[in-house]
């Protein structure tokens, strides 16, 4: 979906039956896709992690015109050429908000920017304090996706609620721990990605959602050791996230996706088996991780985890 733009869908809604309920879902596609650094989109809304006065590419890929605007109303463009941008990011923390649209369309995408707190900013195992925990000094089998993380995304009560892409906000990937505001969270742009991939593939198949629900996205160490979750786990890095279908009824627990009157790990396997068969794909390359299954537990209903760690691992219960 976001390495072919020929697929316009923008305008396009699916209305999927699923037992007793209608679910209406808008993948929310431009006709045009954009290259962000490293990650490909044609969202109508994606969001940019970048460190304090980090210069973000943008580029638009196979345009459907010659002519495209980006509006933004902070920080800098130091460099355009005919449709391509280098925007430089403000100093400040905080969100920025960029847009960029057609001459020739309505079609707009937006862009948010999270300036993150550089983690040097970490005062011991404290962020403004709110507590991260330790990050291995050594990254696991020197991989680079393991080092510690470039900064970290603040969330307030004002932007929690902000959509990252159409159908995932900020506040589905924080940190079960206690706390006050600010709380911080570390994402990857390409898990935020994956997602919506999936999500719409679901829809597809005939399982249809809004959102997923997400029971654990991001992890700080701390958090992580005190449930006593392995020490490398993706969720500290900000690179995976533990989802189920909650649409019918929403009761906080996996939907029975199989139709049998049950609710178990065999609806996992339904959302397992659809998220696994995109491997091997073209498309799908970039976005090759963990996949895992998870009965129910006193704790949590069954749930299915994904992650982009870029190379193929299994498991489950």
């Amino acid at each position: 979906m976001f390495l072919n733009p020929n697929r316009v869908m923008a305008a396009v809604y699916m209305f999927v039956f699923s037992a007793s309920v209608c679910v209406a879902y808008n993948p929310e596609e431009c006709t045009f896709s954009v290259r962000f650094n490293e990650e490909v989109s044609n969202l109508r809304i994606v969001s940019m992690f970048l460190l304090p006065d980090e210069v973000l590419k943008i580029m638009i890929v196979q345009p459907d015109s010659e002519s495209y605007d980006l509006a933004y109303s902070s920080g800098s463009i130091v460099k355009h050429e005919h449709v391509q941008w280098q925007w430089k990011a403000p100093h400040g923390t905080g969100l920025y908000t960029l847009s960029i649209q057609s001459n020739y369309s309505t079609d707009t995408m937006k862009l948010n920017i999270f300036v993150m707190v550089p983690y040097s900013a970490m005062k011991g195992e404290y962020l403004n304090g709110y507590r991260i925990g330790k990050y291995p000094a050594i990254p696991f089998k020197q991989l680079s996706i393991y080092k510690p993380p470039r900064g970290f995304i603040e969330v307030t009560s004002e932007n929690e609620n902000t959509y990252l892409t159409p159908h995932f906000q900020l506040k589905q990937f924080l940190c079960k721990q206690s706390s006050g505001y600010p709380k911080y969270v570390v994402l990857r742009e390409r898990l935020l990605l994956k997602l919506e991939m999936i999500l719409k593939r679901m829809t597809e198949e005939g399982y249809p959602a809004e959102t997923f629900s997400i029971l654990s996205g991001y992890r700080t160490p701390y958090y992580n050791k005190a449930i006593g979750n392995v020490r490398y786990s993706r969720h500290n890095w900000g690179g995976a996230a533990d989802i189920f279908i909650d649409e019918n009824p929403k009761d906080g627990m996996m939907d029975d996706l199989n139709n049998d009157g049950k609710y178990n790990w065999e609806d996992a396997k339904v959302l397992y088996d659809i998220i696994d068969d995109m491997y091997g794909k073209p498309w799908y390359a970039p976005f090759v991780g963990g996949l895992g299954r998870y009965k129910k537990s006193d704790a949590h209903g069954p749930f299915v985890h994904v992650d982009v760690r870029g190379f193929h691992a299994r498991w489950g219960d």
